[in-house]
């Protein structure tokens, strides 16, 4: 079989295409080919928009404008096979001009880790709500760019190649918003011990 799929016993299970060829597809007229680039990285993209945002209904609307701004503009996008990047750099671009809006500097973040519980009373559950929602008010005060960083570091786990990828900046200038981002929440709850 030749590029259109393996055998699998007496089957054919078609090859999955490669971002590069779905974005050729999309841009040769198979306008419903996107629909796998959406599929591949609706989920990431909506994960981070909430986690920026801190709201979920807001982040889909993030994302969904994302994700349609990313198909008029496909044929703008330099590295087909790193399509998935390309459309995470227009969801966070949107997310930072969202979050650096007047009515949305303080919003609460969702979704961040739970402290793990592990035979607490019921104080140490009320101490620890307390703490996450200190947390969650320090993470809003933090620049769009640090907040972003610091998700990506360490509330998804990313190495900072990784991040850079997404993000298209230098690891160093990453290095430096994580580092930034954890003095300033070291700073902002500094009053809560």
């Amino acid at each position: 079989m030749t590029g259109s799929g393996t055998y699998v016993g007496n089957m054919v299970v078609p090859a999955e295409r490669t971002d590069a060829q779905v974005v050729r597809d999309v841009l040769s007229g198979e306008r419903d080919a996107y629909r796998l680039l959406v599929r591949r990285y609706g989920g990431v993209l909506y994960n981070h928009a909430v986690r920026m945002v801190g709201n979920q209904d807001e982040a889909a609307d993030l994302v969904q404008k994302a994700l349609v701004s990313g198909f008029k503009k496909l044929s703008s996008c330099r590295e087909p096979d790193r399509v998935g990047a390309w459309l995470f750099r227009i969801l966070s671009n949107l997310a930072k001009d969202f979050v650096r809006s007047p009515r949305r500097r303080d919003v609460p973040l969702e979704r961040l880790p739970e402290v793990p519980s592990g035979g607490a009373t019921p104080l140490d559950a009320a101490h620890r709500g307390e703490l996450r929602r200190h947390l969650q008010l320090a993470l809003g005060k933090l620049t769009p760019e640090q907040r972003e960083a610091f998700i990506l570091k360490h509330v998804d786990g990313r190495s900072y190649e990784e991040m850079a990828a997404v993000l298209d900046v230098p690891r160093a200038s990453l290095k430096m918003r994580v580092h930034r981002a954890r003095e300033a929440l070291k700073d902002l709850l500094e009053d809560f011990r």
